[in-house]
């Protein structure tokens, strides 16, 4: 595997997965998060991934390599940070995985070179996510299945949407360090004020929309208290931090489909992140 790059939009992501690099594997929490999101939203089988060939684009500190190498599929996944590096130290002994470093916009594969493509948490972070979706479906044999998210387009007053990109327009501009120290600090104090509201019949997650104070607090995943001010201070920085976050509608998710060469039939669901593209290629 080649040395990091220079400096790109994903930097942000390199950073954040090299601190909190087993923050999120199911193996460390002892939760099968990954896992149940995974099999639930590509809609796949285990048995369907033993042996198969499978690219995982975007991978991050590898919570979902895990899930697939568990299976038995063949792993060949990248990211276009240093995440990667993370994800090596995690997950390479345990299958038969290859790890890269390269551009989703420029897939260094050939046509036809995967049996299933895998792709969670990142198109809405890249600059050209029209054509990173049609490098996804080149590399996918003729029969094979991807399964891509997107974050949502909202309007609706809740806990993440108001927060988010209220302060983006500053947060992006702060050194990843300053920003991760500022989240820690404030977060100790915030989070069980924010689970008090949170758990207010409806008003609650609406004042929190109101009171745009960015907290990703995961009250009904089981995490221990520490666990869950680890998740809120990780996907804080992740929400405020990206470079780009470009959320989807539904019905811009039907047009990127129709529009990608050779992938039918195809569903597009709410889920997983927020919308959930599952196609086959013809």
């Amino acid at each position: 595997m080649k040395a990091s790059p220079p400096t790109n939009y994903a930097d942000t992501f390199g950073y954040q997965w090299n601190q909190f690099r087993s923050t999120q594997l199911d193996s460390c929490s002892g939760i099968p998060l990954s896992f149940e999101r995974f099999w639930r939203w590509t809609g796949w089988k285990p048995k369907d991934l033993y042996g198969a060939r499978v690219l995982e684009a975007g991978s991050g500190a590898g919570r979902f390599t895990e899930v697939m190498l568990d299976a038995g599929a063949r792993v060949v996944t990248f990211d276009y940070s240093s995440a990667i590096f993370a994800n090596r130290d995690n997950n390479a002994a345990k299958g038969d995985v290859s790890f890269l470093q390269a551009d989703m916009r420029k897939i260094p594969f050939p046509e036809n070179a995967f049996d299933f493509v895998f792709c969670y948490g990142v198109i809405q972070h890249l600059p050209e996510p029209r054509a990173a979706v049609d490098e996804l479906a080149r590399v996918l044999k003729p029969g094979g299945r991807m399964s891509v998210d997107f974050y949502i387009k909202t309007n609706r007053l809740d806990p993440f949407n108001q927060p988010k990109y209220f302060w983006r327009r500053w947060s992006t501009k702060i050194p990843h360090e300053r920003l991760l120290r500022i989240i820690k600090r404030y977060m100790p104090y915030w989070l069980p004020v924010d689970t008090v509201i949170r758990r207010v019949p409806l008003l609650g997650p609406k004042l929190l929309g109101f009171l745009r104070i960015p907290c990703w607090n995961y009250t009904r995943f089981g995490l221990t208290r520490k666990q869950r001010l680890e998740w809120a201070i990780l996907d804080t920085f992740d929400a405020l931090s990206a470079v780009y976050d470009k959320p989807f509608t539904k019905d811009d998710v039907e047009t990127l489909a129709v529009n990608t060469a050779n992938i039918a039939p195809y569903s597009v669901a709410y889920g997983s992140n927020g919308i959930v593209l599952n196609a086959t290629k013809v």
